[in-house]
């Protein structure tokens, strides 16, 4: 599958993360120049800085051959603008956007183009499934129907999981490691995996805070 996620802040770059781990080919854009650039080598995806809204970049893009585009910027106006784009002058099969601001959840319909509205408290894993209509390419990361948090954490030299194996590490109860990003590439990771500064980590969980999690690997 093609998809293109328009807005790489944290929301669109885990996501992002998910679907290049489960094979597909993605895309992510940002209007933010530095923040494409902060973005280089962690992110197993193509990476590109641009307004969404407009026609021209989202061609270049990819929007042509897209199957699915997934608006997540914190703007209401441009994941609506980008909706309509996808699916009234690209035809993109599937379009799902994110609702900021829940007054303005009426908006997000089909006369925009958006065939998924996703309210922004939407845990990560249902925000996909509802993405790709395939609960199968996040099996991996299912721990439970609903709660279930994703937190990014990267191992730097000072990390005290730094050169241990993933057994060797006490994570908190319903907590699993879904992806390990390396030289940028996501791999599902073995149990003897041994961690190495430069590893970005995706980690869920349905029960475990993010200070708790981060806390097991810093």
């Amino acid at each position: 599958m093609k998809a293109l996620i328009a807005g790489a802040g944290r929301l669109g770059t885990q996501i992002a993360q998910v679907l290049a781990a489960a094979r597909n080919d993605v895309t992510l854009v940002d209007i933010d120049d530095d923040r494409i650039a902060e973005l280089e080598g962690r992110v197993p995806a193509r990476l590109m800085a641009g307004d969404a809204c407009d026609p021209a970049f989202l061609e270049r893009a990819g929007a042509l051959t897209a199957d699915l585009v997934i608006a997540t910027t914190g703007h209401d106006e441009d994941n609506l603008v980008t909706s309509l784009l996808a699916k009234r002058h690209f035809a993109v099969p599937k379009v799902v956007a994110r609702v900021n601001d829940t007054e303005n959840t009426w908006l997000f319909d089909q006369r925009w183009g958006v065939d998924t509205a996703v309210p922004a408290a939407t845990p990560l894993i249902s925000l996909i499934e509802e993405a790709t209509g395939a609960t199968d390419t996040v099996a991996l990361l299912r721990l439970s129907k609903a709660g279930v948090d994703a937190i990014e954490t990267v191992i730097t030299p000072q990390s005290r999981a730094a050169g241990h194996t993933l057994t060797g590490i006490a994570l908190p109860a319903g907590t699993v490691v879904a992806t390990v990003v390396r030289d940028g590439r996501p791999t599902v990771p073995a149990p003897e995996m041994r961690l190495r500064p430069g590893d970005e980590l995706l980690v869920v969980s349905h029960a475990a805070t993010e200070q708790e999690i981060r806390a097991a690997f810093q």
